[in-house]
């Protein structure tokens, strides 16, 4: 007599039938029903959910079905952050020995910022309020400054009416401050966030470009104010000096 199975959980049924868009072509319900052997019905309320949430999209014309835009954020997200860990990790060594502060990589995942690596230095009182893994609205703290600084202006705009309510957790940071930041940041050639996300706090940060030019990383230092501060010119020397090094180690082995 064959072993019962499990039935599948609604969580397997969701990674079934996005594992089905994942191809070039777009599909119908039916297509999917078949790919992922789960009843229309309960692939259509499935379906119905990725849609709201934005990670599959359906076609009105045609019926069809295809990945979300948050999908592929996820895809890009995982992707760029194996890679761009591996080419930055001796720049966050070098870096953290030179200040003997943390320093941190972030990248962006939406209207986010994650922090995906970090270097801790030797200075014993050290800015622990950043975990890997920790997430950020864009523009809050001076990697994710870095970020959001240096991307298209309409993108900008897009993004700040989006990150405008998660601001609430953070009295101090205001989209008018944001926007000034900006223009600030652009203008210095660096970010620089003090005492704004956590008190007696500051960071420096510069953004990594990609090919497109466009920041792929925002590579920050973070650590007491009064460390900060005195600093600047030459942190801000040490980290462009490995900006360019991780951005020139793309596509290394």
């Amino acid at each position: 007599m064959p072993a019962r199975t499990s039935p599948l959980s609604s969580v397997e049924k969701a990674c079934r039938i996005l594992r089905s868009l994942s191809g070039a072509q777009t599909l119908r319900l039916a297509d999917i029903a078949a790919q992922t052997a789960i009843n229309k019905a309960t692939a259509l309320r499935i379906l119905d959910t990725l849609a709201r949430e934005g990670y599959a999209r359906r076609t009105e014309a045609s019926k069809q079905w295809s990945l979300g835009d948050e999908a592929f954020v996820l895809g890009v997200a995982a992707s760029s952050r194996v890679d761009i860990r591996e080419r930055a990790r001796a720049s966050l060594v070098r870096l953290a020995a030179m200040c003997e502060d943390s320093v941190l990589l972030s990248v962006r995942s939406g209207t986010e910022s994650v922090c995906v690596d970090r270097e801790i230095g030797a200075f014993p009182i050290r800015a622990n309020y950043l975990e890997i893994g920790s997430r950020r609205p864009l523009g809050v703290g001076a990697g994710s400054m870095a970020l959001l600084a240096w991307l298209p202006d309409d993108e900008i705009e897009a993004v700040l009416r989006l990150v405008k309510p998660a601001l609430v957790r953070f009295p101090k940071i205001t989209v008018r401050w944001l926007e000034r930041e900006i223009q600030d940041s652009r203008e210095r050639g660096h970010t620089l966030v003090v005492d704004r996300v956590v008190d007696r706090m500051a960071g420096v940060g510069v953004p990594v470009f990609g090919l497109d030019g466009r920041p792929v990383a925002g590579l920050s230092i973070a650590a007491l104010s009064e460390r900060i501060t005195p600093r600047v010119p030459d942190l801000v020397v040490a980290l462009r000096k490995e900006s360019e090094e991780i951005a020139h180690a793309k596509g290394k082995k």
